[in-house]
């Protein structure tokens, strides 16, 4: 908690102007990791990312969110990112697209290079994802680039 309260200071984001920002309707949203591949697996990937993910929905189907994982070389990562869900046609609002896109911060050391354009430990990240869900409950195949892909399981709740 005192991860995302930093990261709202330091976007200049007050309490009350994110409260403002929070409409009825609107989803707020939890997901884990169950699954993580590789497409190439070495013997120093992490396959536990120990994901811990919050997100904002709002009806709009615009979205902010920030996670809190483990990266491939288990490292402690977080991504803060904005983006937007797209329903799927002929899934009657089960099947959805979802691109992300912000910064991410975790890729350190030998592994610093491991992720394009990582300056200053911070790089510009963009994910895409396929999801499907039923009432509150949702799941979502999320692609890491060329590295692999991460299966998670959340939930919703619908502000009312």
């Amino acid at each position: 908690m005192l991860k995302v309260l930093l990261i709202l200071l330091c976007l200049n984001i007050t309490t009350a102007q994110a409260i403002e920002w929070i409409e009825k309707g609107d989803k707020l949203g939890f997901q884990t990791s169950i699954l993580t591949k590789h497409w190439n697996p070495k013997p120093e990937h992490n396959n536990h990312q120990n994901l811990i993910n919050f997100e904002i929905t709002k009806k709009s189907q615009w979205l902010a969110g920030v996670a809190f994982f483990r990266n491939s070389f288990d490292q402690d990562t977080q991504y803060l990112y904005m983006g937007y869900k797209w329903s799927l046609p002929k899934t009657e609002d089960l099947g959805y697209f979802k691109l992300t896109a912000g910064p991410m911060h975790g890729y350190k050391g030998e592994y610093k290079d491991k992720i394009p354009l990582n300056e200053a430990g911070i790089a510009p990240a963009v994910l895409p994802s396929f999801g499907i869900s039923y009432k509150e409950i949702r799941s979502e195949l999320v692609i890491f680039g060329g590295a692999g892909a991460m299966l998670t399981f959340g939930f919703d709740l619908t502000l009312d």
